[in-house]
């Protein structure tokens, strides 16, 4: 099992589930952490004492404060481990739910595992350490199937036109900033077709629910 784990986490009664959980699979050698910044500095001292951490736990959203950091997500601490320990098994606790944000923490950023903050964490996060350390990538089932059903890939074509969508625009608008910035296709039949296609591929009745099924999943 993991022997050296550093924990990101801003909240001290969250901490406690953690502790729990490391406590009861006779893990002694942690420490948490409130800041990003904190968390580099510390993965690289351990790194340059020959004594590195071998699992790296964290947040993704963390509560800014009169200390000016440079680094303000979980998103982009980890991509700093990576580079700092590229072997470094990572976890992802969060409350974050958008499988399209989760998809991408583990295609861009390749995590490791993530558990999902809530009422059994605590045993979720003690089976995917299990897992993760004899070598397994750990996506929750709820968020797998999601993705699944939803795998089609959206280009930045369509990630402009439902962004204009959810700023209220109209085709007629949208057809107008497309021309003007030389976006292909631009004509209002192509919107509409593409309009079409999308909702099609989301199982949305209309413009509304489309942008609604979009947020949920992060895409927006």
């Amino acid at each position: 099992m993991f022997k050296k784990i550093l924990i990101a986490e801003d909240h001290e009664i969250r901490n406690l589930g953690v502790i729990n959980t490391l406590t009861d699979m006779h893990i002694q050698n942690f420490e948490f952490v409130s800041y990003c910044d904190e968390a580099v500095e510390k993965l690289q001292t351990a790194l340059e004492e020959e004594y590195p951490y071998d699992l790296l736990i964290t947040d993704l959203s963390f509560d800014a404060d009169y200390l000016q950091q440079n680094i303000r997500s979980g998103q982009e601490l980890i991509h700093k481990a990576r580079e700092i320990q590229p072997e470094l098994k990572i976890i992802v606790l969060s409350i974050e739910n958008k499988p399209k944000i989760i998809d991408d923490l583990f295609k861009t950023h390749h995590i490791d595992g993530f558990v999902s903050k809530g009422r059994n964490d605590g045993k979720e996060l003690r089976n995917t350490m299990k897992k993760v350390f004899g070598g397994e990538t750990v996506i929750p089932l709820e968020i797998l199937n999601t993705i699944r059903n939803y795998s089609f890939n959206f280009t930045d074509y369509d990630l402009t036109l439902l962004h204009l969508l959810t700023k209220g625009q109209k085709q007629t608008d949208i057809e107008k900033h497309f021309k003007e910035n030389k976006i292909q296709p631009h004509s209002k039949s192509s919107i509409e077709k593409r309009l079409s296609e999308l909702r099609e591929i989301l199982g949305a009745k209309n413009n509304i629910e489309m942008i609604v099924i979009c947020k949920d999943m992060g895409i927006i």
